[in-house]
């Protein structure tokens, strides 16, 4: 007898409401509390593909960066040298180093000498003592720690060596001050690539993780967020459902066996660059997991081959790495010119997959790819 009280109740509400809408329908007024027909529904705003560099500096376009013939020969008049400090070494750093060398020849500059620190502020430190011997007019570089670099390039600075930058100045230097220019790659256009690469693998469905620098570094975190932002907005089916943080590439596979462990329906991992997402495809590999696909940034032996293999891979983010170089190497002319220069200036990303491996290797680091990459 309850039961059919309840349902005598209901059907009751249901014949009140209905009446409520017809009356509502017919003198064109709306229900309290809801959307008018001419209202629009909410949507997503699309993400922006500004940035900044570390000091507020908005980035120009690489094309900026213009010698003319005059300038050209007065810089090659000039009997110039030039150094390379650099944070690591890698394919990357190696293709922009190849970049910078072929243009320092062409405005008859002289390379005398090139360093890497392994990521390491002191070993860094020492490496510019002994650069600095040899009086270079420029110096090439990358801060591995801006805050204690701040004090390492001091003595470059006091001897009015050109400093240009890759990507990431000491901390506390001003471009046009204690160094030229900012040469890197456009890092939202880059996250939107990852974005995009993932997103096509995975039809735009399914659970994925986000690895992401865990470290106060201007250049990697606009990267990590614009990939999170651009999955969001152009793959609302696509959940990101892991988080994690790390500051030492050395730990990535332990991360990820611990998120793949946790969350055993990923299909994606985004991983911040390529050394790092070796650790990723390890942990992957141990797991059994050959359905979880993997995007990151830079060109990488490693990576490519396990994509060449349709392996965990889909998707590598070139920087342009051979026009990056040559931009620090004309960045490098307006500093013994005295020429003001763009505070920064940035390269468009490339997005690479099995399809284009070839071309894109080439297009980004100047050679052929790799005989572990193409098997021959």
């Amino acid at each position: 007898m309850e039961t059919a009280r309840l349902l005598g109740r209901g059907q009751a509400r249901g014949l009140i409401v209905g009446a409520m809408a017809l009356a509502l329908s017919v003198t064109g007024c709306s229900a309290p509390g809801a959307a008018s027909p001419s209202t629009p529904a909410t949507q997503a705003v699309e993400p922006s593909l500004e940035f900044v560099g570390p000091n507020g500096e908005k980035p120009g376009k690489l094309a900026e960066l213009v010698l003319t013939d005059d300038e050209k020969t007065a810089v090659k008049n000039g009997n110039h040298t030039a150094a390379f400090v650099w944070h690591t070494s890698s394919e990357f750093v190696s293709a922009v180093e190849k970049g910078a060398r072929e243009q320092f020849k062409d405005l008859g500059i002289n390379v005398v000498a090139s360093t890497q620190a392994s990521f390491d502020a002191a070993t860094q430190a020492n490496n510019l003592q002994t650069v600095l011997a040899l009086n270079p007019d420029i110096i090439v570089t990358i801060a591995v720690d801006p805050v204690s670099a701040e004090a390492t390039f001091k003595p470059a600075v006091d001897k009015g060596t050109k400093l240009v930058i890759m990507t990431t100045p000491p901390a506390n230097y001003q471009a046009g001050k204690q160094f030229v220019s900012i040469v890197t790659e456009s890092l939202t256009d880059a996250g939107k690539l990852n974005a995009t690469i993932l997103g096509d693998a995975l039809g735009g469905q399914g659970d994925i993780g986000y690895m992401y620098h865990d470290a106060d570094f201007w250049f990697t975190n606009q990267r990590d967020k614009a990939f999170k932002a651009w999955t969001s907005f152009l793959y609302p089916n696509q959940k990101i459902v892991a988080e994690e943080g790390f500051t030492d590439e050395a730990k990535t596979q332990e991360i990820a066996a611990a998120m793949i462990a946790r969350n055993p329906n990923l299909k994606g991992i985004y991983v911040p660059w390529a050394t790092a997402a070796q650790g990723v495809l390890a942990a992957l590999r141990d797991a059994g997991r050959s359905d979880v696909k993997v995007v990151t940034n830079d060109l990488d032996a490693t990576l490519a081959a396990d994509m060449a293999r349709d392996g965990n891979a889909v998707g590598l983010v070139g920087n342009s790495s051979i026009a990056i170089g040559e931009g620090l190497a004309t960045a490098s002319a307006y500093g013994v010119l005295n020429k003001a220069a763009p505070a920064l200036v940035a390269t468009t990303p490339t997005g690479i997959t099995k399809d284009n491996l070839a071309q894109g290797w080439m297009e980004d680091y100047g050679t052929e790819p790799p005989s572990s990459v193409t098997g021959k």
